[in-house]
């Protein structure tokens, strides 16, 4: 559910530099060679490969995400009484996501976005007939395995995320008459895909290119639990049956590969190669946050709450770009200036879609 704020950020600062510049919205997509996304973040990831307006993605989040998570694991309590209505939940949320993602995404492929939008996709996902690591690719070095498969399947095995959801079931394009593939949540290995996006970037890219990285979170909570060491004998219930693990791995992912994708574009910039990186935004949540940040909280208050700090920290990485001693801001700004224009409905690029020919 934290796609939310990512979608309503990006909304935000796109529409204040589109009326900056005087045009109905920004293809801000179309600003890109590659975009990686995990999860969540692969849903607002795809949703900007073709186009969509952001608003409508918030939208995605705050009509269908009730059905999607239709209980919220709060606590143990809450946890026991999951475990014990066996799969009627997730199954309810799996069809809620694949329709919710029908109406945005409908039935584009990922070659259609390559050869359609110029714009390569790298989505992490774990095949669960492995327990390996997967990534849905096409860029241009890596070939066809993935052209057909649908965005819409796509999102749903890297947003797969055990205990909260179903795990996806899809078809294989390259297989129509085999048996359907089973995928994880990317999350479990690649939460933060800033490392996948930078090797697929070094791939591709001519050594003479520079690489610039974008890379936006979803308001990751405040996290810290200062432990006993009594406390520290935690059993599954303590963890809610496991659900209070997610979180945590979030967490510890999200700082890890933002660290380490720190020291490995400085180690390569040192060698000659030019590579920058901006995080944004990149200042603490507030604390008061805490109570809104559940991966399921589908409450109409804490919706309101990761919409309202988007709108803040938008603003905040609006005032960076105008300032002139802020490299970040500066790489932001330039970054929405180059940007094509596009109507305020989304970007016109696919006539043959089946959900244009029905407009």
């Amino acid at each position: 559910m934290r796609g939310i704020y990512t979608a309503a950020f990006l909304a935000r600062l796109t529409d204040q530099f589109a009326r900056i510049r005087g045009e109905q919205a920004l293809d801000l997509g179309r600003g890109f060679d590659l975009i990686t996304g995990t999860s969540t973040g692969a849903i607002v990831g795809c949703a900007l490969a073709i186009g969509r307006p952001m608003a409508e993605v918030v939208g995605l989040y705050r009509e269908h995400g009730p059905k999607i998570f239709p209980h919220r694991i709060a606590g143990k309590r809450s946890a026991i009484y999951r475990a014990s209505q066996g799969s009627r939940f997730v199954r309810e949320g799996d069809a809620a996501l694949r329709s919710a993602l029908k109406g945005v995404l409908d039935d584009v492929t990922m070659i259609e976005v390559f050869e359609g939008r110029g714009i390569s996709l790298a989505i992490p996902t774990v095949l669960m007939s492995e327990h390996r690591a997967w990534v849905f690719k096409k860029t241009p070095k890596s070939g066809v395995r993935d052209d057909h498969y649908p965005l819409v399947d796509v999102c749903m095995a890297t947003s797969a995320a055990p205990i909260y959801r179903s795990l996806a079931a899809i078809n294989d394009p390259n297989a129509p008459d085999g048996p359907k593939q089973v995928f994880a949540d990317g999350g479990l290995w690649a939460n933060n895909p800033i490392m996948v996006g930078l090797v697929d970037a070094l791939t591709v890219a001519p050594p003479e290119q520079p690489i610039e990285i974008y890379s936006l979170g979803t308001c990751p909570r405040p996290e810290g639990d200062h432990l006993d060491a009594e406390s520290a004998h935690r059993s599954m219930l303590d963890w809610s049956l496991g659900a209070d693990v997610a979180p945590l791995s979030i967490s510890a992912q999200e700082f890890a590969f933002d660290h380490m994708a720190r020291l490995l574009t400085n180690a390569i910039s040192s060698c000659g190669r030019s590579i920058r990186r901006v995080r944004f935004p990149n200042k603490p949540v507030p604390a008061s946050m805490m109570p809104y940040l559940a991966l399921d909280d589908t409450r109409h208050e804490a919706m309101d709450r990761l919409v309202s700090q988007a709108h803040t920290d938008a603003d905040l990485t609006k005032s960076a770009c105008d300032d002139p001693n802020s490299s970040d801001g500066c790489m932001i700004r330039r970054l929405m200036h180059d940007l094509p224009a596009m109507l305020a409905t989304g970007a016109v690029w696919r006539p043959a879609s089946a959900k244009n020919q029905k407009e």
